[in-house]
């Protein structure tokens, strides 16, 4: 018996799964040396976060762009086309003599990293709706895979000079392409209907009815710029109340992906099913909230400890639960472009998160940044219940438990 028998995932779903993984370790590999390789080229502090910057506006730009080309021409060509400018993006990068070179590559990295809702829509349109929950949970672990296994071969490359995780990202991305082209299958089968390519502006761009998914959108933001807020400031956070230095903020941030990829891929499909959507990403949301605020207070690990759980947990079950909802909102061939719409939101809660959490953390490192963020979660759980679970164009039900 196959291993996909045994596992029960839909003909292709392995294909996009290693795809997703090879592409986010190509990703993952030039994060710990990418500030150390701006300095070659004399660059400020300023010039280096600009690097960063672009990798996210290029993102933002492009995710609502590529979901909608995915809609009208298929998901196939659009995740060949991303990986393909993955490896341009890191081979520039690695073989860039000035900063308007380096720069270049960061963007066309972005630009193509921003197919992530690609994949999404993709797993979307092979399984059933009871399945989604499932599929998107082992998408995110090829997402965490990437951000935990890219880093480390960076750093180990690195030791051979510094343009060789570059060329080795751009290698990587470059053989999955090929490999893609022979076994990626298209999974799109329905097309884009020609009164949703007529509808309003919002309608064109999120791929659903103002109404269906605005409210989703603003829950998805208000989560993630709390939740972002919290990974940018927890460093100097534990540094200065938990009494912890790099490396123990570096092991407690492995500890919190993996612990997000073990929900992600064991707990948050049975909790869909017993609950439905709309049930468990209250609960998640809850559990956010529990954890910030429990964090707010935290002078010692007594504290940390649960409140860490807590927000990883419910993370796992937040990432994963946003997308299968919306997903199911959106209408069949209009998928990418709504899933694209939330990459996008979520691009932005990244900038607006880490900004609010700094200014609130402030030089004696309060707690406010996580109270605030608990306040901010919890009104988003309240919305999330309040908001109803029932899709106007695929009739799908969030609120019923699917098994």
């Amino acid at each position: 018996m196959s291993r996909r028998r045994r596992l029960d995932l839909p003909a292709g779903f392995g294909s996009i799964w290693t795809a997703v993984a090879i592409d986010l370790i190509g990703f993952g590999i030039v994060l710990p040396i990418l500030p150390i390789y701006a300095r070659r080229f004399h660059t400020s502090p300023f010039d280096a976060t600009l690097l960063v910057a672009a990798f996210s506006a290029a993102s933002f730009v492009f995710s609502p762009i590529w979901g909608r080309i995915s809609d009208r021409f298929g998901r196939r060509p659009v995740l060949l086309i991303s990986l393909a400018g993955s490896a341009v993006g890191s081979l520039l990068t690695g073989a860039a003599g000035g900063f308007a070179m380096l720069m270049a590559g960061r963007i066309v990295d972005g630009a193509s990293g921003a197919s992530v809702s690609v994949a999404q829509a993709a797993a979307a349109d092979l399984a059933r709706p009871q399945e989604r929950a499932r599929l998107f949970g082992l998408l995110g672990a090829a997402f965490g895979l990437g951000f935990v296994a890219g880093p480390a071969l960076g750093a180990l490359a690195a030791l051979s000079g510094p343009r060789l995780p570059f060329y080795l990202a751009a290698g990587l991305a470059a053989v999955n392409t090929g490999v893609a082209a022979k076994r990626l299958p298209e999974t799109r089968t329905a097309r884009e209907p020609e009164s949703e390519r007529r509808g309003s502006l919002a309608e064109r761009w999120l791929g659903a009815s103002f109404a269906d998914v605005a409210p989703l959108l603003l829950v998805a933001f208000s989560a993630l710029v709390a939740f972002s807020a919290f990974e940018a400031t927890f460093s100097l956070f534990g540094q200065r109340r938990l009494g912890f230095g790099i490396a123990g903020a570096a092991a407690v941030f492995t500890g919190v992906g993996a612990v997000i990829v073990a929900v992600q891929v064991g707990l948050v499909a049975r909790v869909v099913r017993r609950l439905g959507e709309r049930t468990t990403l209250v609960v998640g949301l809850s559990a956010n909230a529990g954890g910030l605020s429990l964090m707010a207070v935290s002078r010692s690990w007594a504290l940390a400890a649960p409140a860490l759980a807590a927000l990883t947990v419910g993370q796992g079950l937040v990432q994963t639960t946003m997308a299968t909802a919306m997903a199911s909102r959106a209408g069949v061939g209009a998928r990418g472009r709504a899933l694209g719409a939330q990459q996008s939101v979520g691009g932005l809660a990244r900038i607006a998160g880490p900004a609010a959490g700094g200014a609130l953390l402030g030089s004696h490192a309060s707690g406010w940044p996580y109270a605030g963020g608990a306040i901010l979660t919890l009104l988003a759980a309240v919305a999330a219940g309040l908001f109803s679970g029932q899709s106007r164009k695929t009739g799908v039900t969030a609120n019923t438990s699917s098994s």
